[in-house]
This record gives C-alpha cells, sequence and structure tokens, in this order.
C-alpha cells in the first residue's frame, strides 16, 4: 500500500501538488532520499516530516499505507 503525502506551504510550491501517493519507503530517511531526488529544490528547502500525525526527531520507520505530512518550519503565538 503506498504512502500519503501532504505537502505544505513552501513544500506544496515545490511539489506543485498538496497530497500525491508514494510507492513504499523504508523510514523517513530513505523517503526524504527519494524526494529530494525528484524534487531537488527540497534540498534547499527546511522541511519537517510528519508520521501519521506525529512529528519525530530523528529517523523513523514507515508502515505501508502511512500518511506523511511535510511542514515547513512554524511558530506559535
Amino acid at each position: 500500500m503506498p504512502l500519503t503525502i501532504l505537502c505544505f506551504g513552501p513544500v506544496a510550491t515545490i511539489t506543485q501538488q498538496p497530497r500525491f501517493e508514494w510507492p513504499h519507503a523504508q523510514d523517513t530517511a530513505s523517503l526524504q532520499a527519494a524526494l529530494e531526488t525528484r524534487y531537488p529544490a527540497l534540498q534547499h528547502t527546511t522541511y519537517r516530516m510528519a508520521v501519521n500525525k506525529c512529528l519525530h526527531n530523528g529517523v523513523q520507520s514507515l508502515e505501508d499505507g502511512a500518511e506523511i505530512a511535510l511542514l515547513p518550519p512554524f511558530s506559535g503565538g
């Protein structure tokens, strides 16, 4: 089952789509490398990945059908 990728802010501008599906990736590091190969401008963009609506530090393993949000920097108020 593919991963669902959700893009926000400048990431959506780079990918030219707010949502798309991606074949399975083993973990967030391999997904990031694959996305940055397909969309080279991501290499120069700051973003974080949320896996199934949870932000994680470090490498996170991915299960089939996971939802990955690519989030630009944000601040609270």
